[in-house]
């Protein structure tokens, strides 16, 4: 009697749970219109993002409701809502101080250029000294490398030379031997009483640990992440890295490029091969401008705000002749610097156009504006790997690609291992070298940083580099493009409607 109760009583409480289960998936279902309703009016009357975004965004919620509610809580946020910096008044007096005076001085046409082919370049000049609050400098020495090896050697060579402070900002520092020697480096200055400040990003470099910086840690070294998961798997601000690599020595030598700290940047992963990518070392006052981004940076990811002291931002001899920019972006604010950059750039070429980049996803405005140069009769030549790390932005840029094929700019997919550079030479005179890719991502979502270069010398070098890369590389033609297959057609034209949101 006793079983047959308590069976009894099982069955109801199972009945009751059901019931229970069932009316909540009910309410569920009858919600998720209107949540979608709801999100999709955000996107379209709040948001203010571009045309293709929104509906990029609009078709994922339409397409699958539950699971694009969930993606767009983790990677659709509009960061540029939210107060990511908080500038000290001292470091914003400075900086407002050298932007007065260069953008009065412009204005009068007295601006003093020390080359004289620069001036042609003045409207980009204002346009990143106002947008960007970077201020063109003019005694630089600029080092180049296209091989993971030798920039690494370099820096540790820097970093054993520092006295005062070693800043490294990198997306992704690998749990590898690679990541270990530039640790045991660091290690060593932080004993010597060097002060070592280490930021990476937390999603980029997701094979860390706590334990691989303790070392470091104990010598008094300080590593922080940016934007790390607070909760274990969780991250509502996935969607937005910093995609940064600066280095910053003394406040007097300076890195910035492509090149992350792993193993694979040396080469040294043979499923990938070869790393190609382009990375310079600064000296000059350019590195004034990398020590600015990186306090902003480290103010965001620590409990330790840094002040302007002259031993951050030495006063440098002339270094050399080369004028650079160093422009910034990010997700905190909707002006694109780099990519308006870009844009102005290509606008100001009169001969010729290279570009590199590992991933081509442009948005209509820089599209458009290579398209416009190629029908202008200008040597527009676009390189991209052969064999992509992604897929479904190798299918994307591929299609991409086809549209600058039909108005006779050339597109070479290199094949000498992977290309991860990010660089266009425009009329060997001006360059851009930096972290930003041709795509969505590094335009609005990503912490990016770039260099502007206007100089002969260092373009010349840059464009002899892209020559040499011609020939390890396969011309793809407008006949060979044709000749895909249909699957492949499909796949492209699928993954360039997803292009804004990938």
């Amino acid at each position: 009697m006793e079983a047959a109760m308590e069976q009894w009583v099982v069955e109801i409480w199972r009945a009751v749970n059901l019931h229970w289960i069932v009316d909540v998936w009910k309410a569920i279902n009858n919600w998720i219109p209107i949540i979608n309703l709801l999100f999709a009016a955000a996107i379209i009357f709040l948001e203010r993002r571009n045309v293709g975004v929104t509906w990029a965004w609009l078709m994922l919620l339409l397409l699958l409701p539950v699971l694009g509610f969930i993606i767009y809580i983790f990677i659709g946020q509009n960061l540029a809502r939210q107060k990511v910096y908080r500038i000290r008044a001292r470091m914003e007096r400075r900086v407002r101080e050298e932007m007065r005076e260069q953008e009065q001085t412009i204005h009068e046409g007295t601006f003093p250029y020390r080359e004289a082919h620069v001036k042609q370049y003045e409207h980009l000049i204002y346009m990143n000294l106002m947008s960007s609050a970077s201020p063109l400098t003019q005694n630089n020495e600029v080092t180049l490398f296209i091989d993971g090896v030798k920039k690494f050697e370099a820096l540790l060579e820097r970093i054993a030379l520092a006295e005062d402070h070693i800043h490294l900002l990198y997306y992704k520092i690998g749990n590898d031997t690679t990541g270990h020697r530039l640790l045991k480096a660091l290690v060593r200055k932080a004993q010597e009483g060097v002060k070592v400040r280490l930021l990476y990003d937390g999603i980029g470099s997701l094979g860390v640990t706590k334990k691989m910086f303790r070392e470091l840690v104990d010598a008094g070294g300080i590593v922080c992440p940016f934007f790390p998961s607070k909760i274990p798997y969780i991250n509502f601000r996935l969607n937005y890295r910093n995609h940064r690599k600066i280095a910053v020595i003394d406040g007097e030598h300076g890195f910035i490029g492509g090149f992350n700290i792993g193993d694979e940047y040396l080469g040294l992963n043979h499923q990938i091969g070869y790393w190609r990518d382009t990375h310079l070392m600064l000296r000059g006052d350019a590195v004034h401008r990398l020590q600015v981004q990186f306090i902003l940076d480290w103010g965001v990811a620590s409990n330790e705000t840094l002040t302007i002291e002259p031993v951050y931002f030495p006063r440098l001899e002339d270094a050399d002749r080369t004028a650079v920019q160093i422009v910034s972006s990010g997700p905190n604010t909707d002006k694109q610097q780099i990519k308006n950059g870009y844009i102005k750039l290509i606008f100001e070429a009169k001969k010729s156009i290279y570009v590199q980049t590992p991933y081509f996803v442009p948005d209509d405005g820089i599209l458009n504006a290579l398209r416009i140069a190629a029908l202008s009769g200008i040597d527009v030549r676009i390189m991209i790997p052969k064999k992509s790390d992604h897929l479904l932005v190798h299918w994307a840029s591929h299609a991409y690609i086809g549209d600058l094929l039909r108005v006779g700019a050339a597109c070479y997919l290199y094949d000498n291992g992977f290309l991860h550079a990010k660089t266009i030479m425009v009329d060997g005179q001006a360059a851009a070298v930096g972290t930003a890719n041709m795509d969505h991502r590094s335009f609005e979502l990503n912490f990016e940083i770039t260099a502007f270069l206007y100089g002969t010398e260092v373009t010349a070098r840059l464009e002899a580099i892209f020559e040499q890369d011609m020939k390890k590389s396969e011309l793809l033609t407008p006949e060979k493009f044709e000749q895909r297959w249909l699957i492949t057609r499909a796949a492209e034209s699928m993954a360039r409607l997803l292009s804004p949101i990938l």
